[in-house]
């Protein structure tokens, strides 16, 4: 009875996964971010206070120079008592790195409107830190209390 009738082994179903491709792709992948990771972080740096903030004291020596963006995002440029007429970003690129070439160690303001896009004011501060601006600092108004403490 050999000849004619085979016998069909059943094997039983194997209930292991195997994990060896599965861990190629996570090594692949775990490279591919260790390598792109880096390239992605971006920003401008900002120095936070970390205390409340009290009122900046100007130095005699050195006129501020404050950068004033409106709420339709036109900048101006105001060094010591003297403003500007509203101007591209790229010219006020050119002015700001000339008054720092003089002194790079001076503070510029930032003063923004509260209805300007926040993208504007990122942009301005990224241009401004490529002008060699080092330390940028933000303009605000304090806040009005109705005298209930809150």
């Amino acid at each position: 009875m050999k000849g004619g009738m085979m016998q069909s082994v059943r094997r039983k179903p194997m209930s292991e996964i195997n994990v060896v491709p599965y861990i190629d792709v996570m090594l692949v992948l775990l490279v591919i971010f260790m390598v792109t990771a880096p390239m992605l972080t971006q920003g401008v740096k900002v120095d936070l206070p970390e205390t409340t903030s009290d009122p900046i004291q100007a130095e005699k020596e050195t006129e501020s120079v404050v950068v004033s963006v409106d709420a339709n995002g036109a900048y101006f440029l105001q060094v010591g008592d003297e403003g500007s007429d509203p101007m591209p970003l790229e010219r006020l690129r050119e002015q700001v790195s000339k008054i720092m070439a003089g002194r790079s160690n001076r503070e510029v303001l930032v003063r923004g409107d509260q209805n300007v896009q926040y993208g504007t004011v990122v942009r301005l501060m990224s241009v401004l830190q490529r002008a060699g601006a080092t330390n940028v600092g933000l303009i605000t108004e304090a806040e009005e209390t109705d005298g209930t403490g809150g």
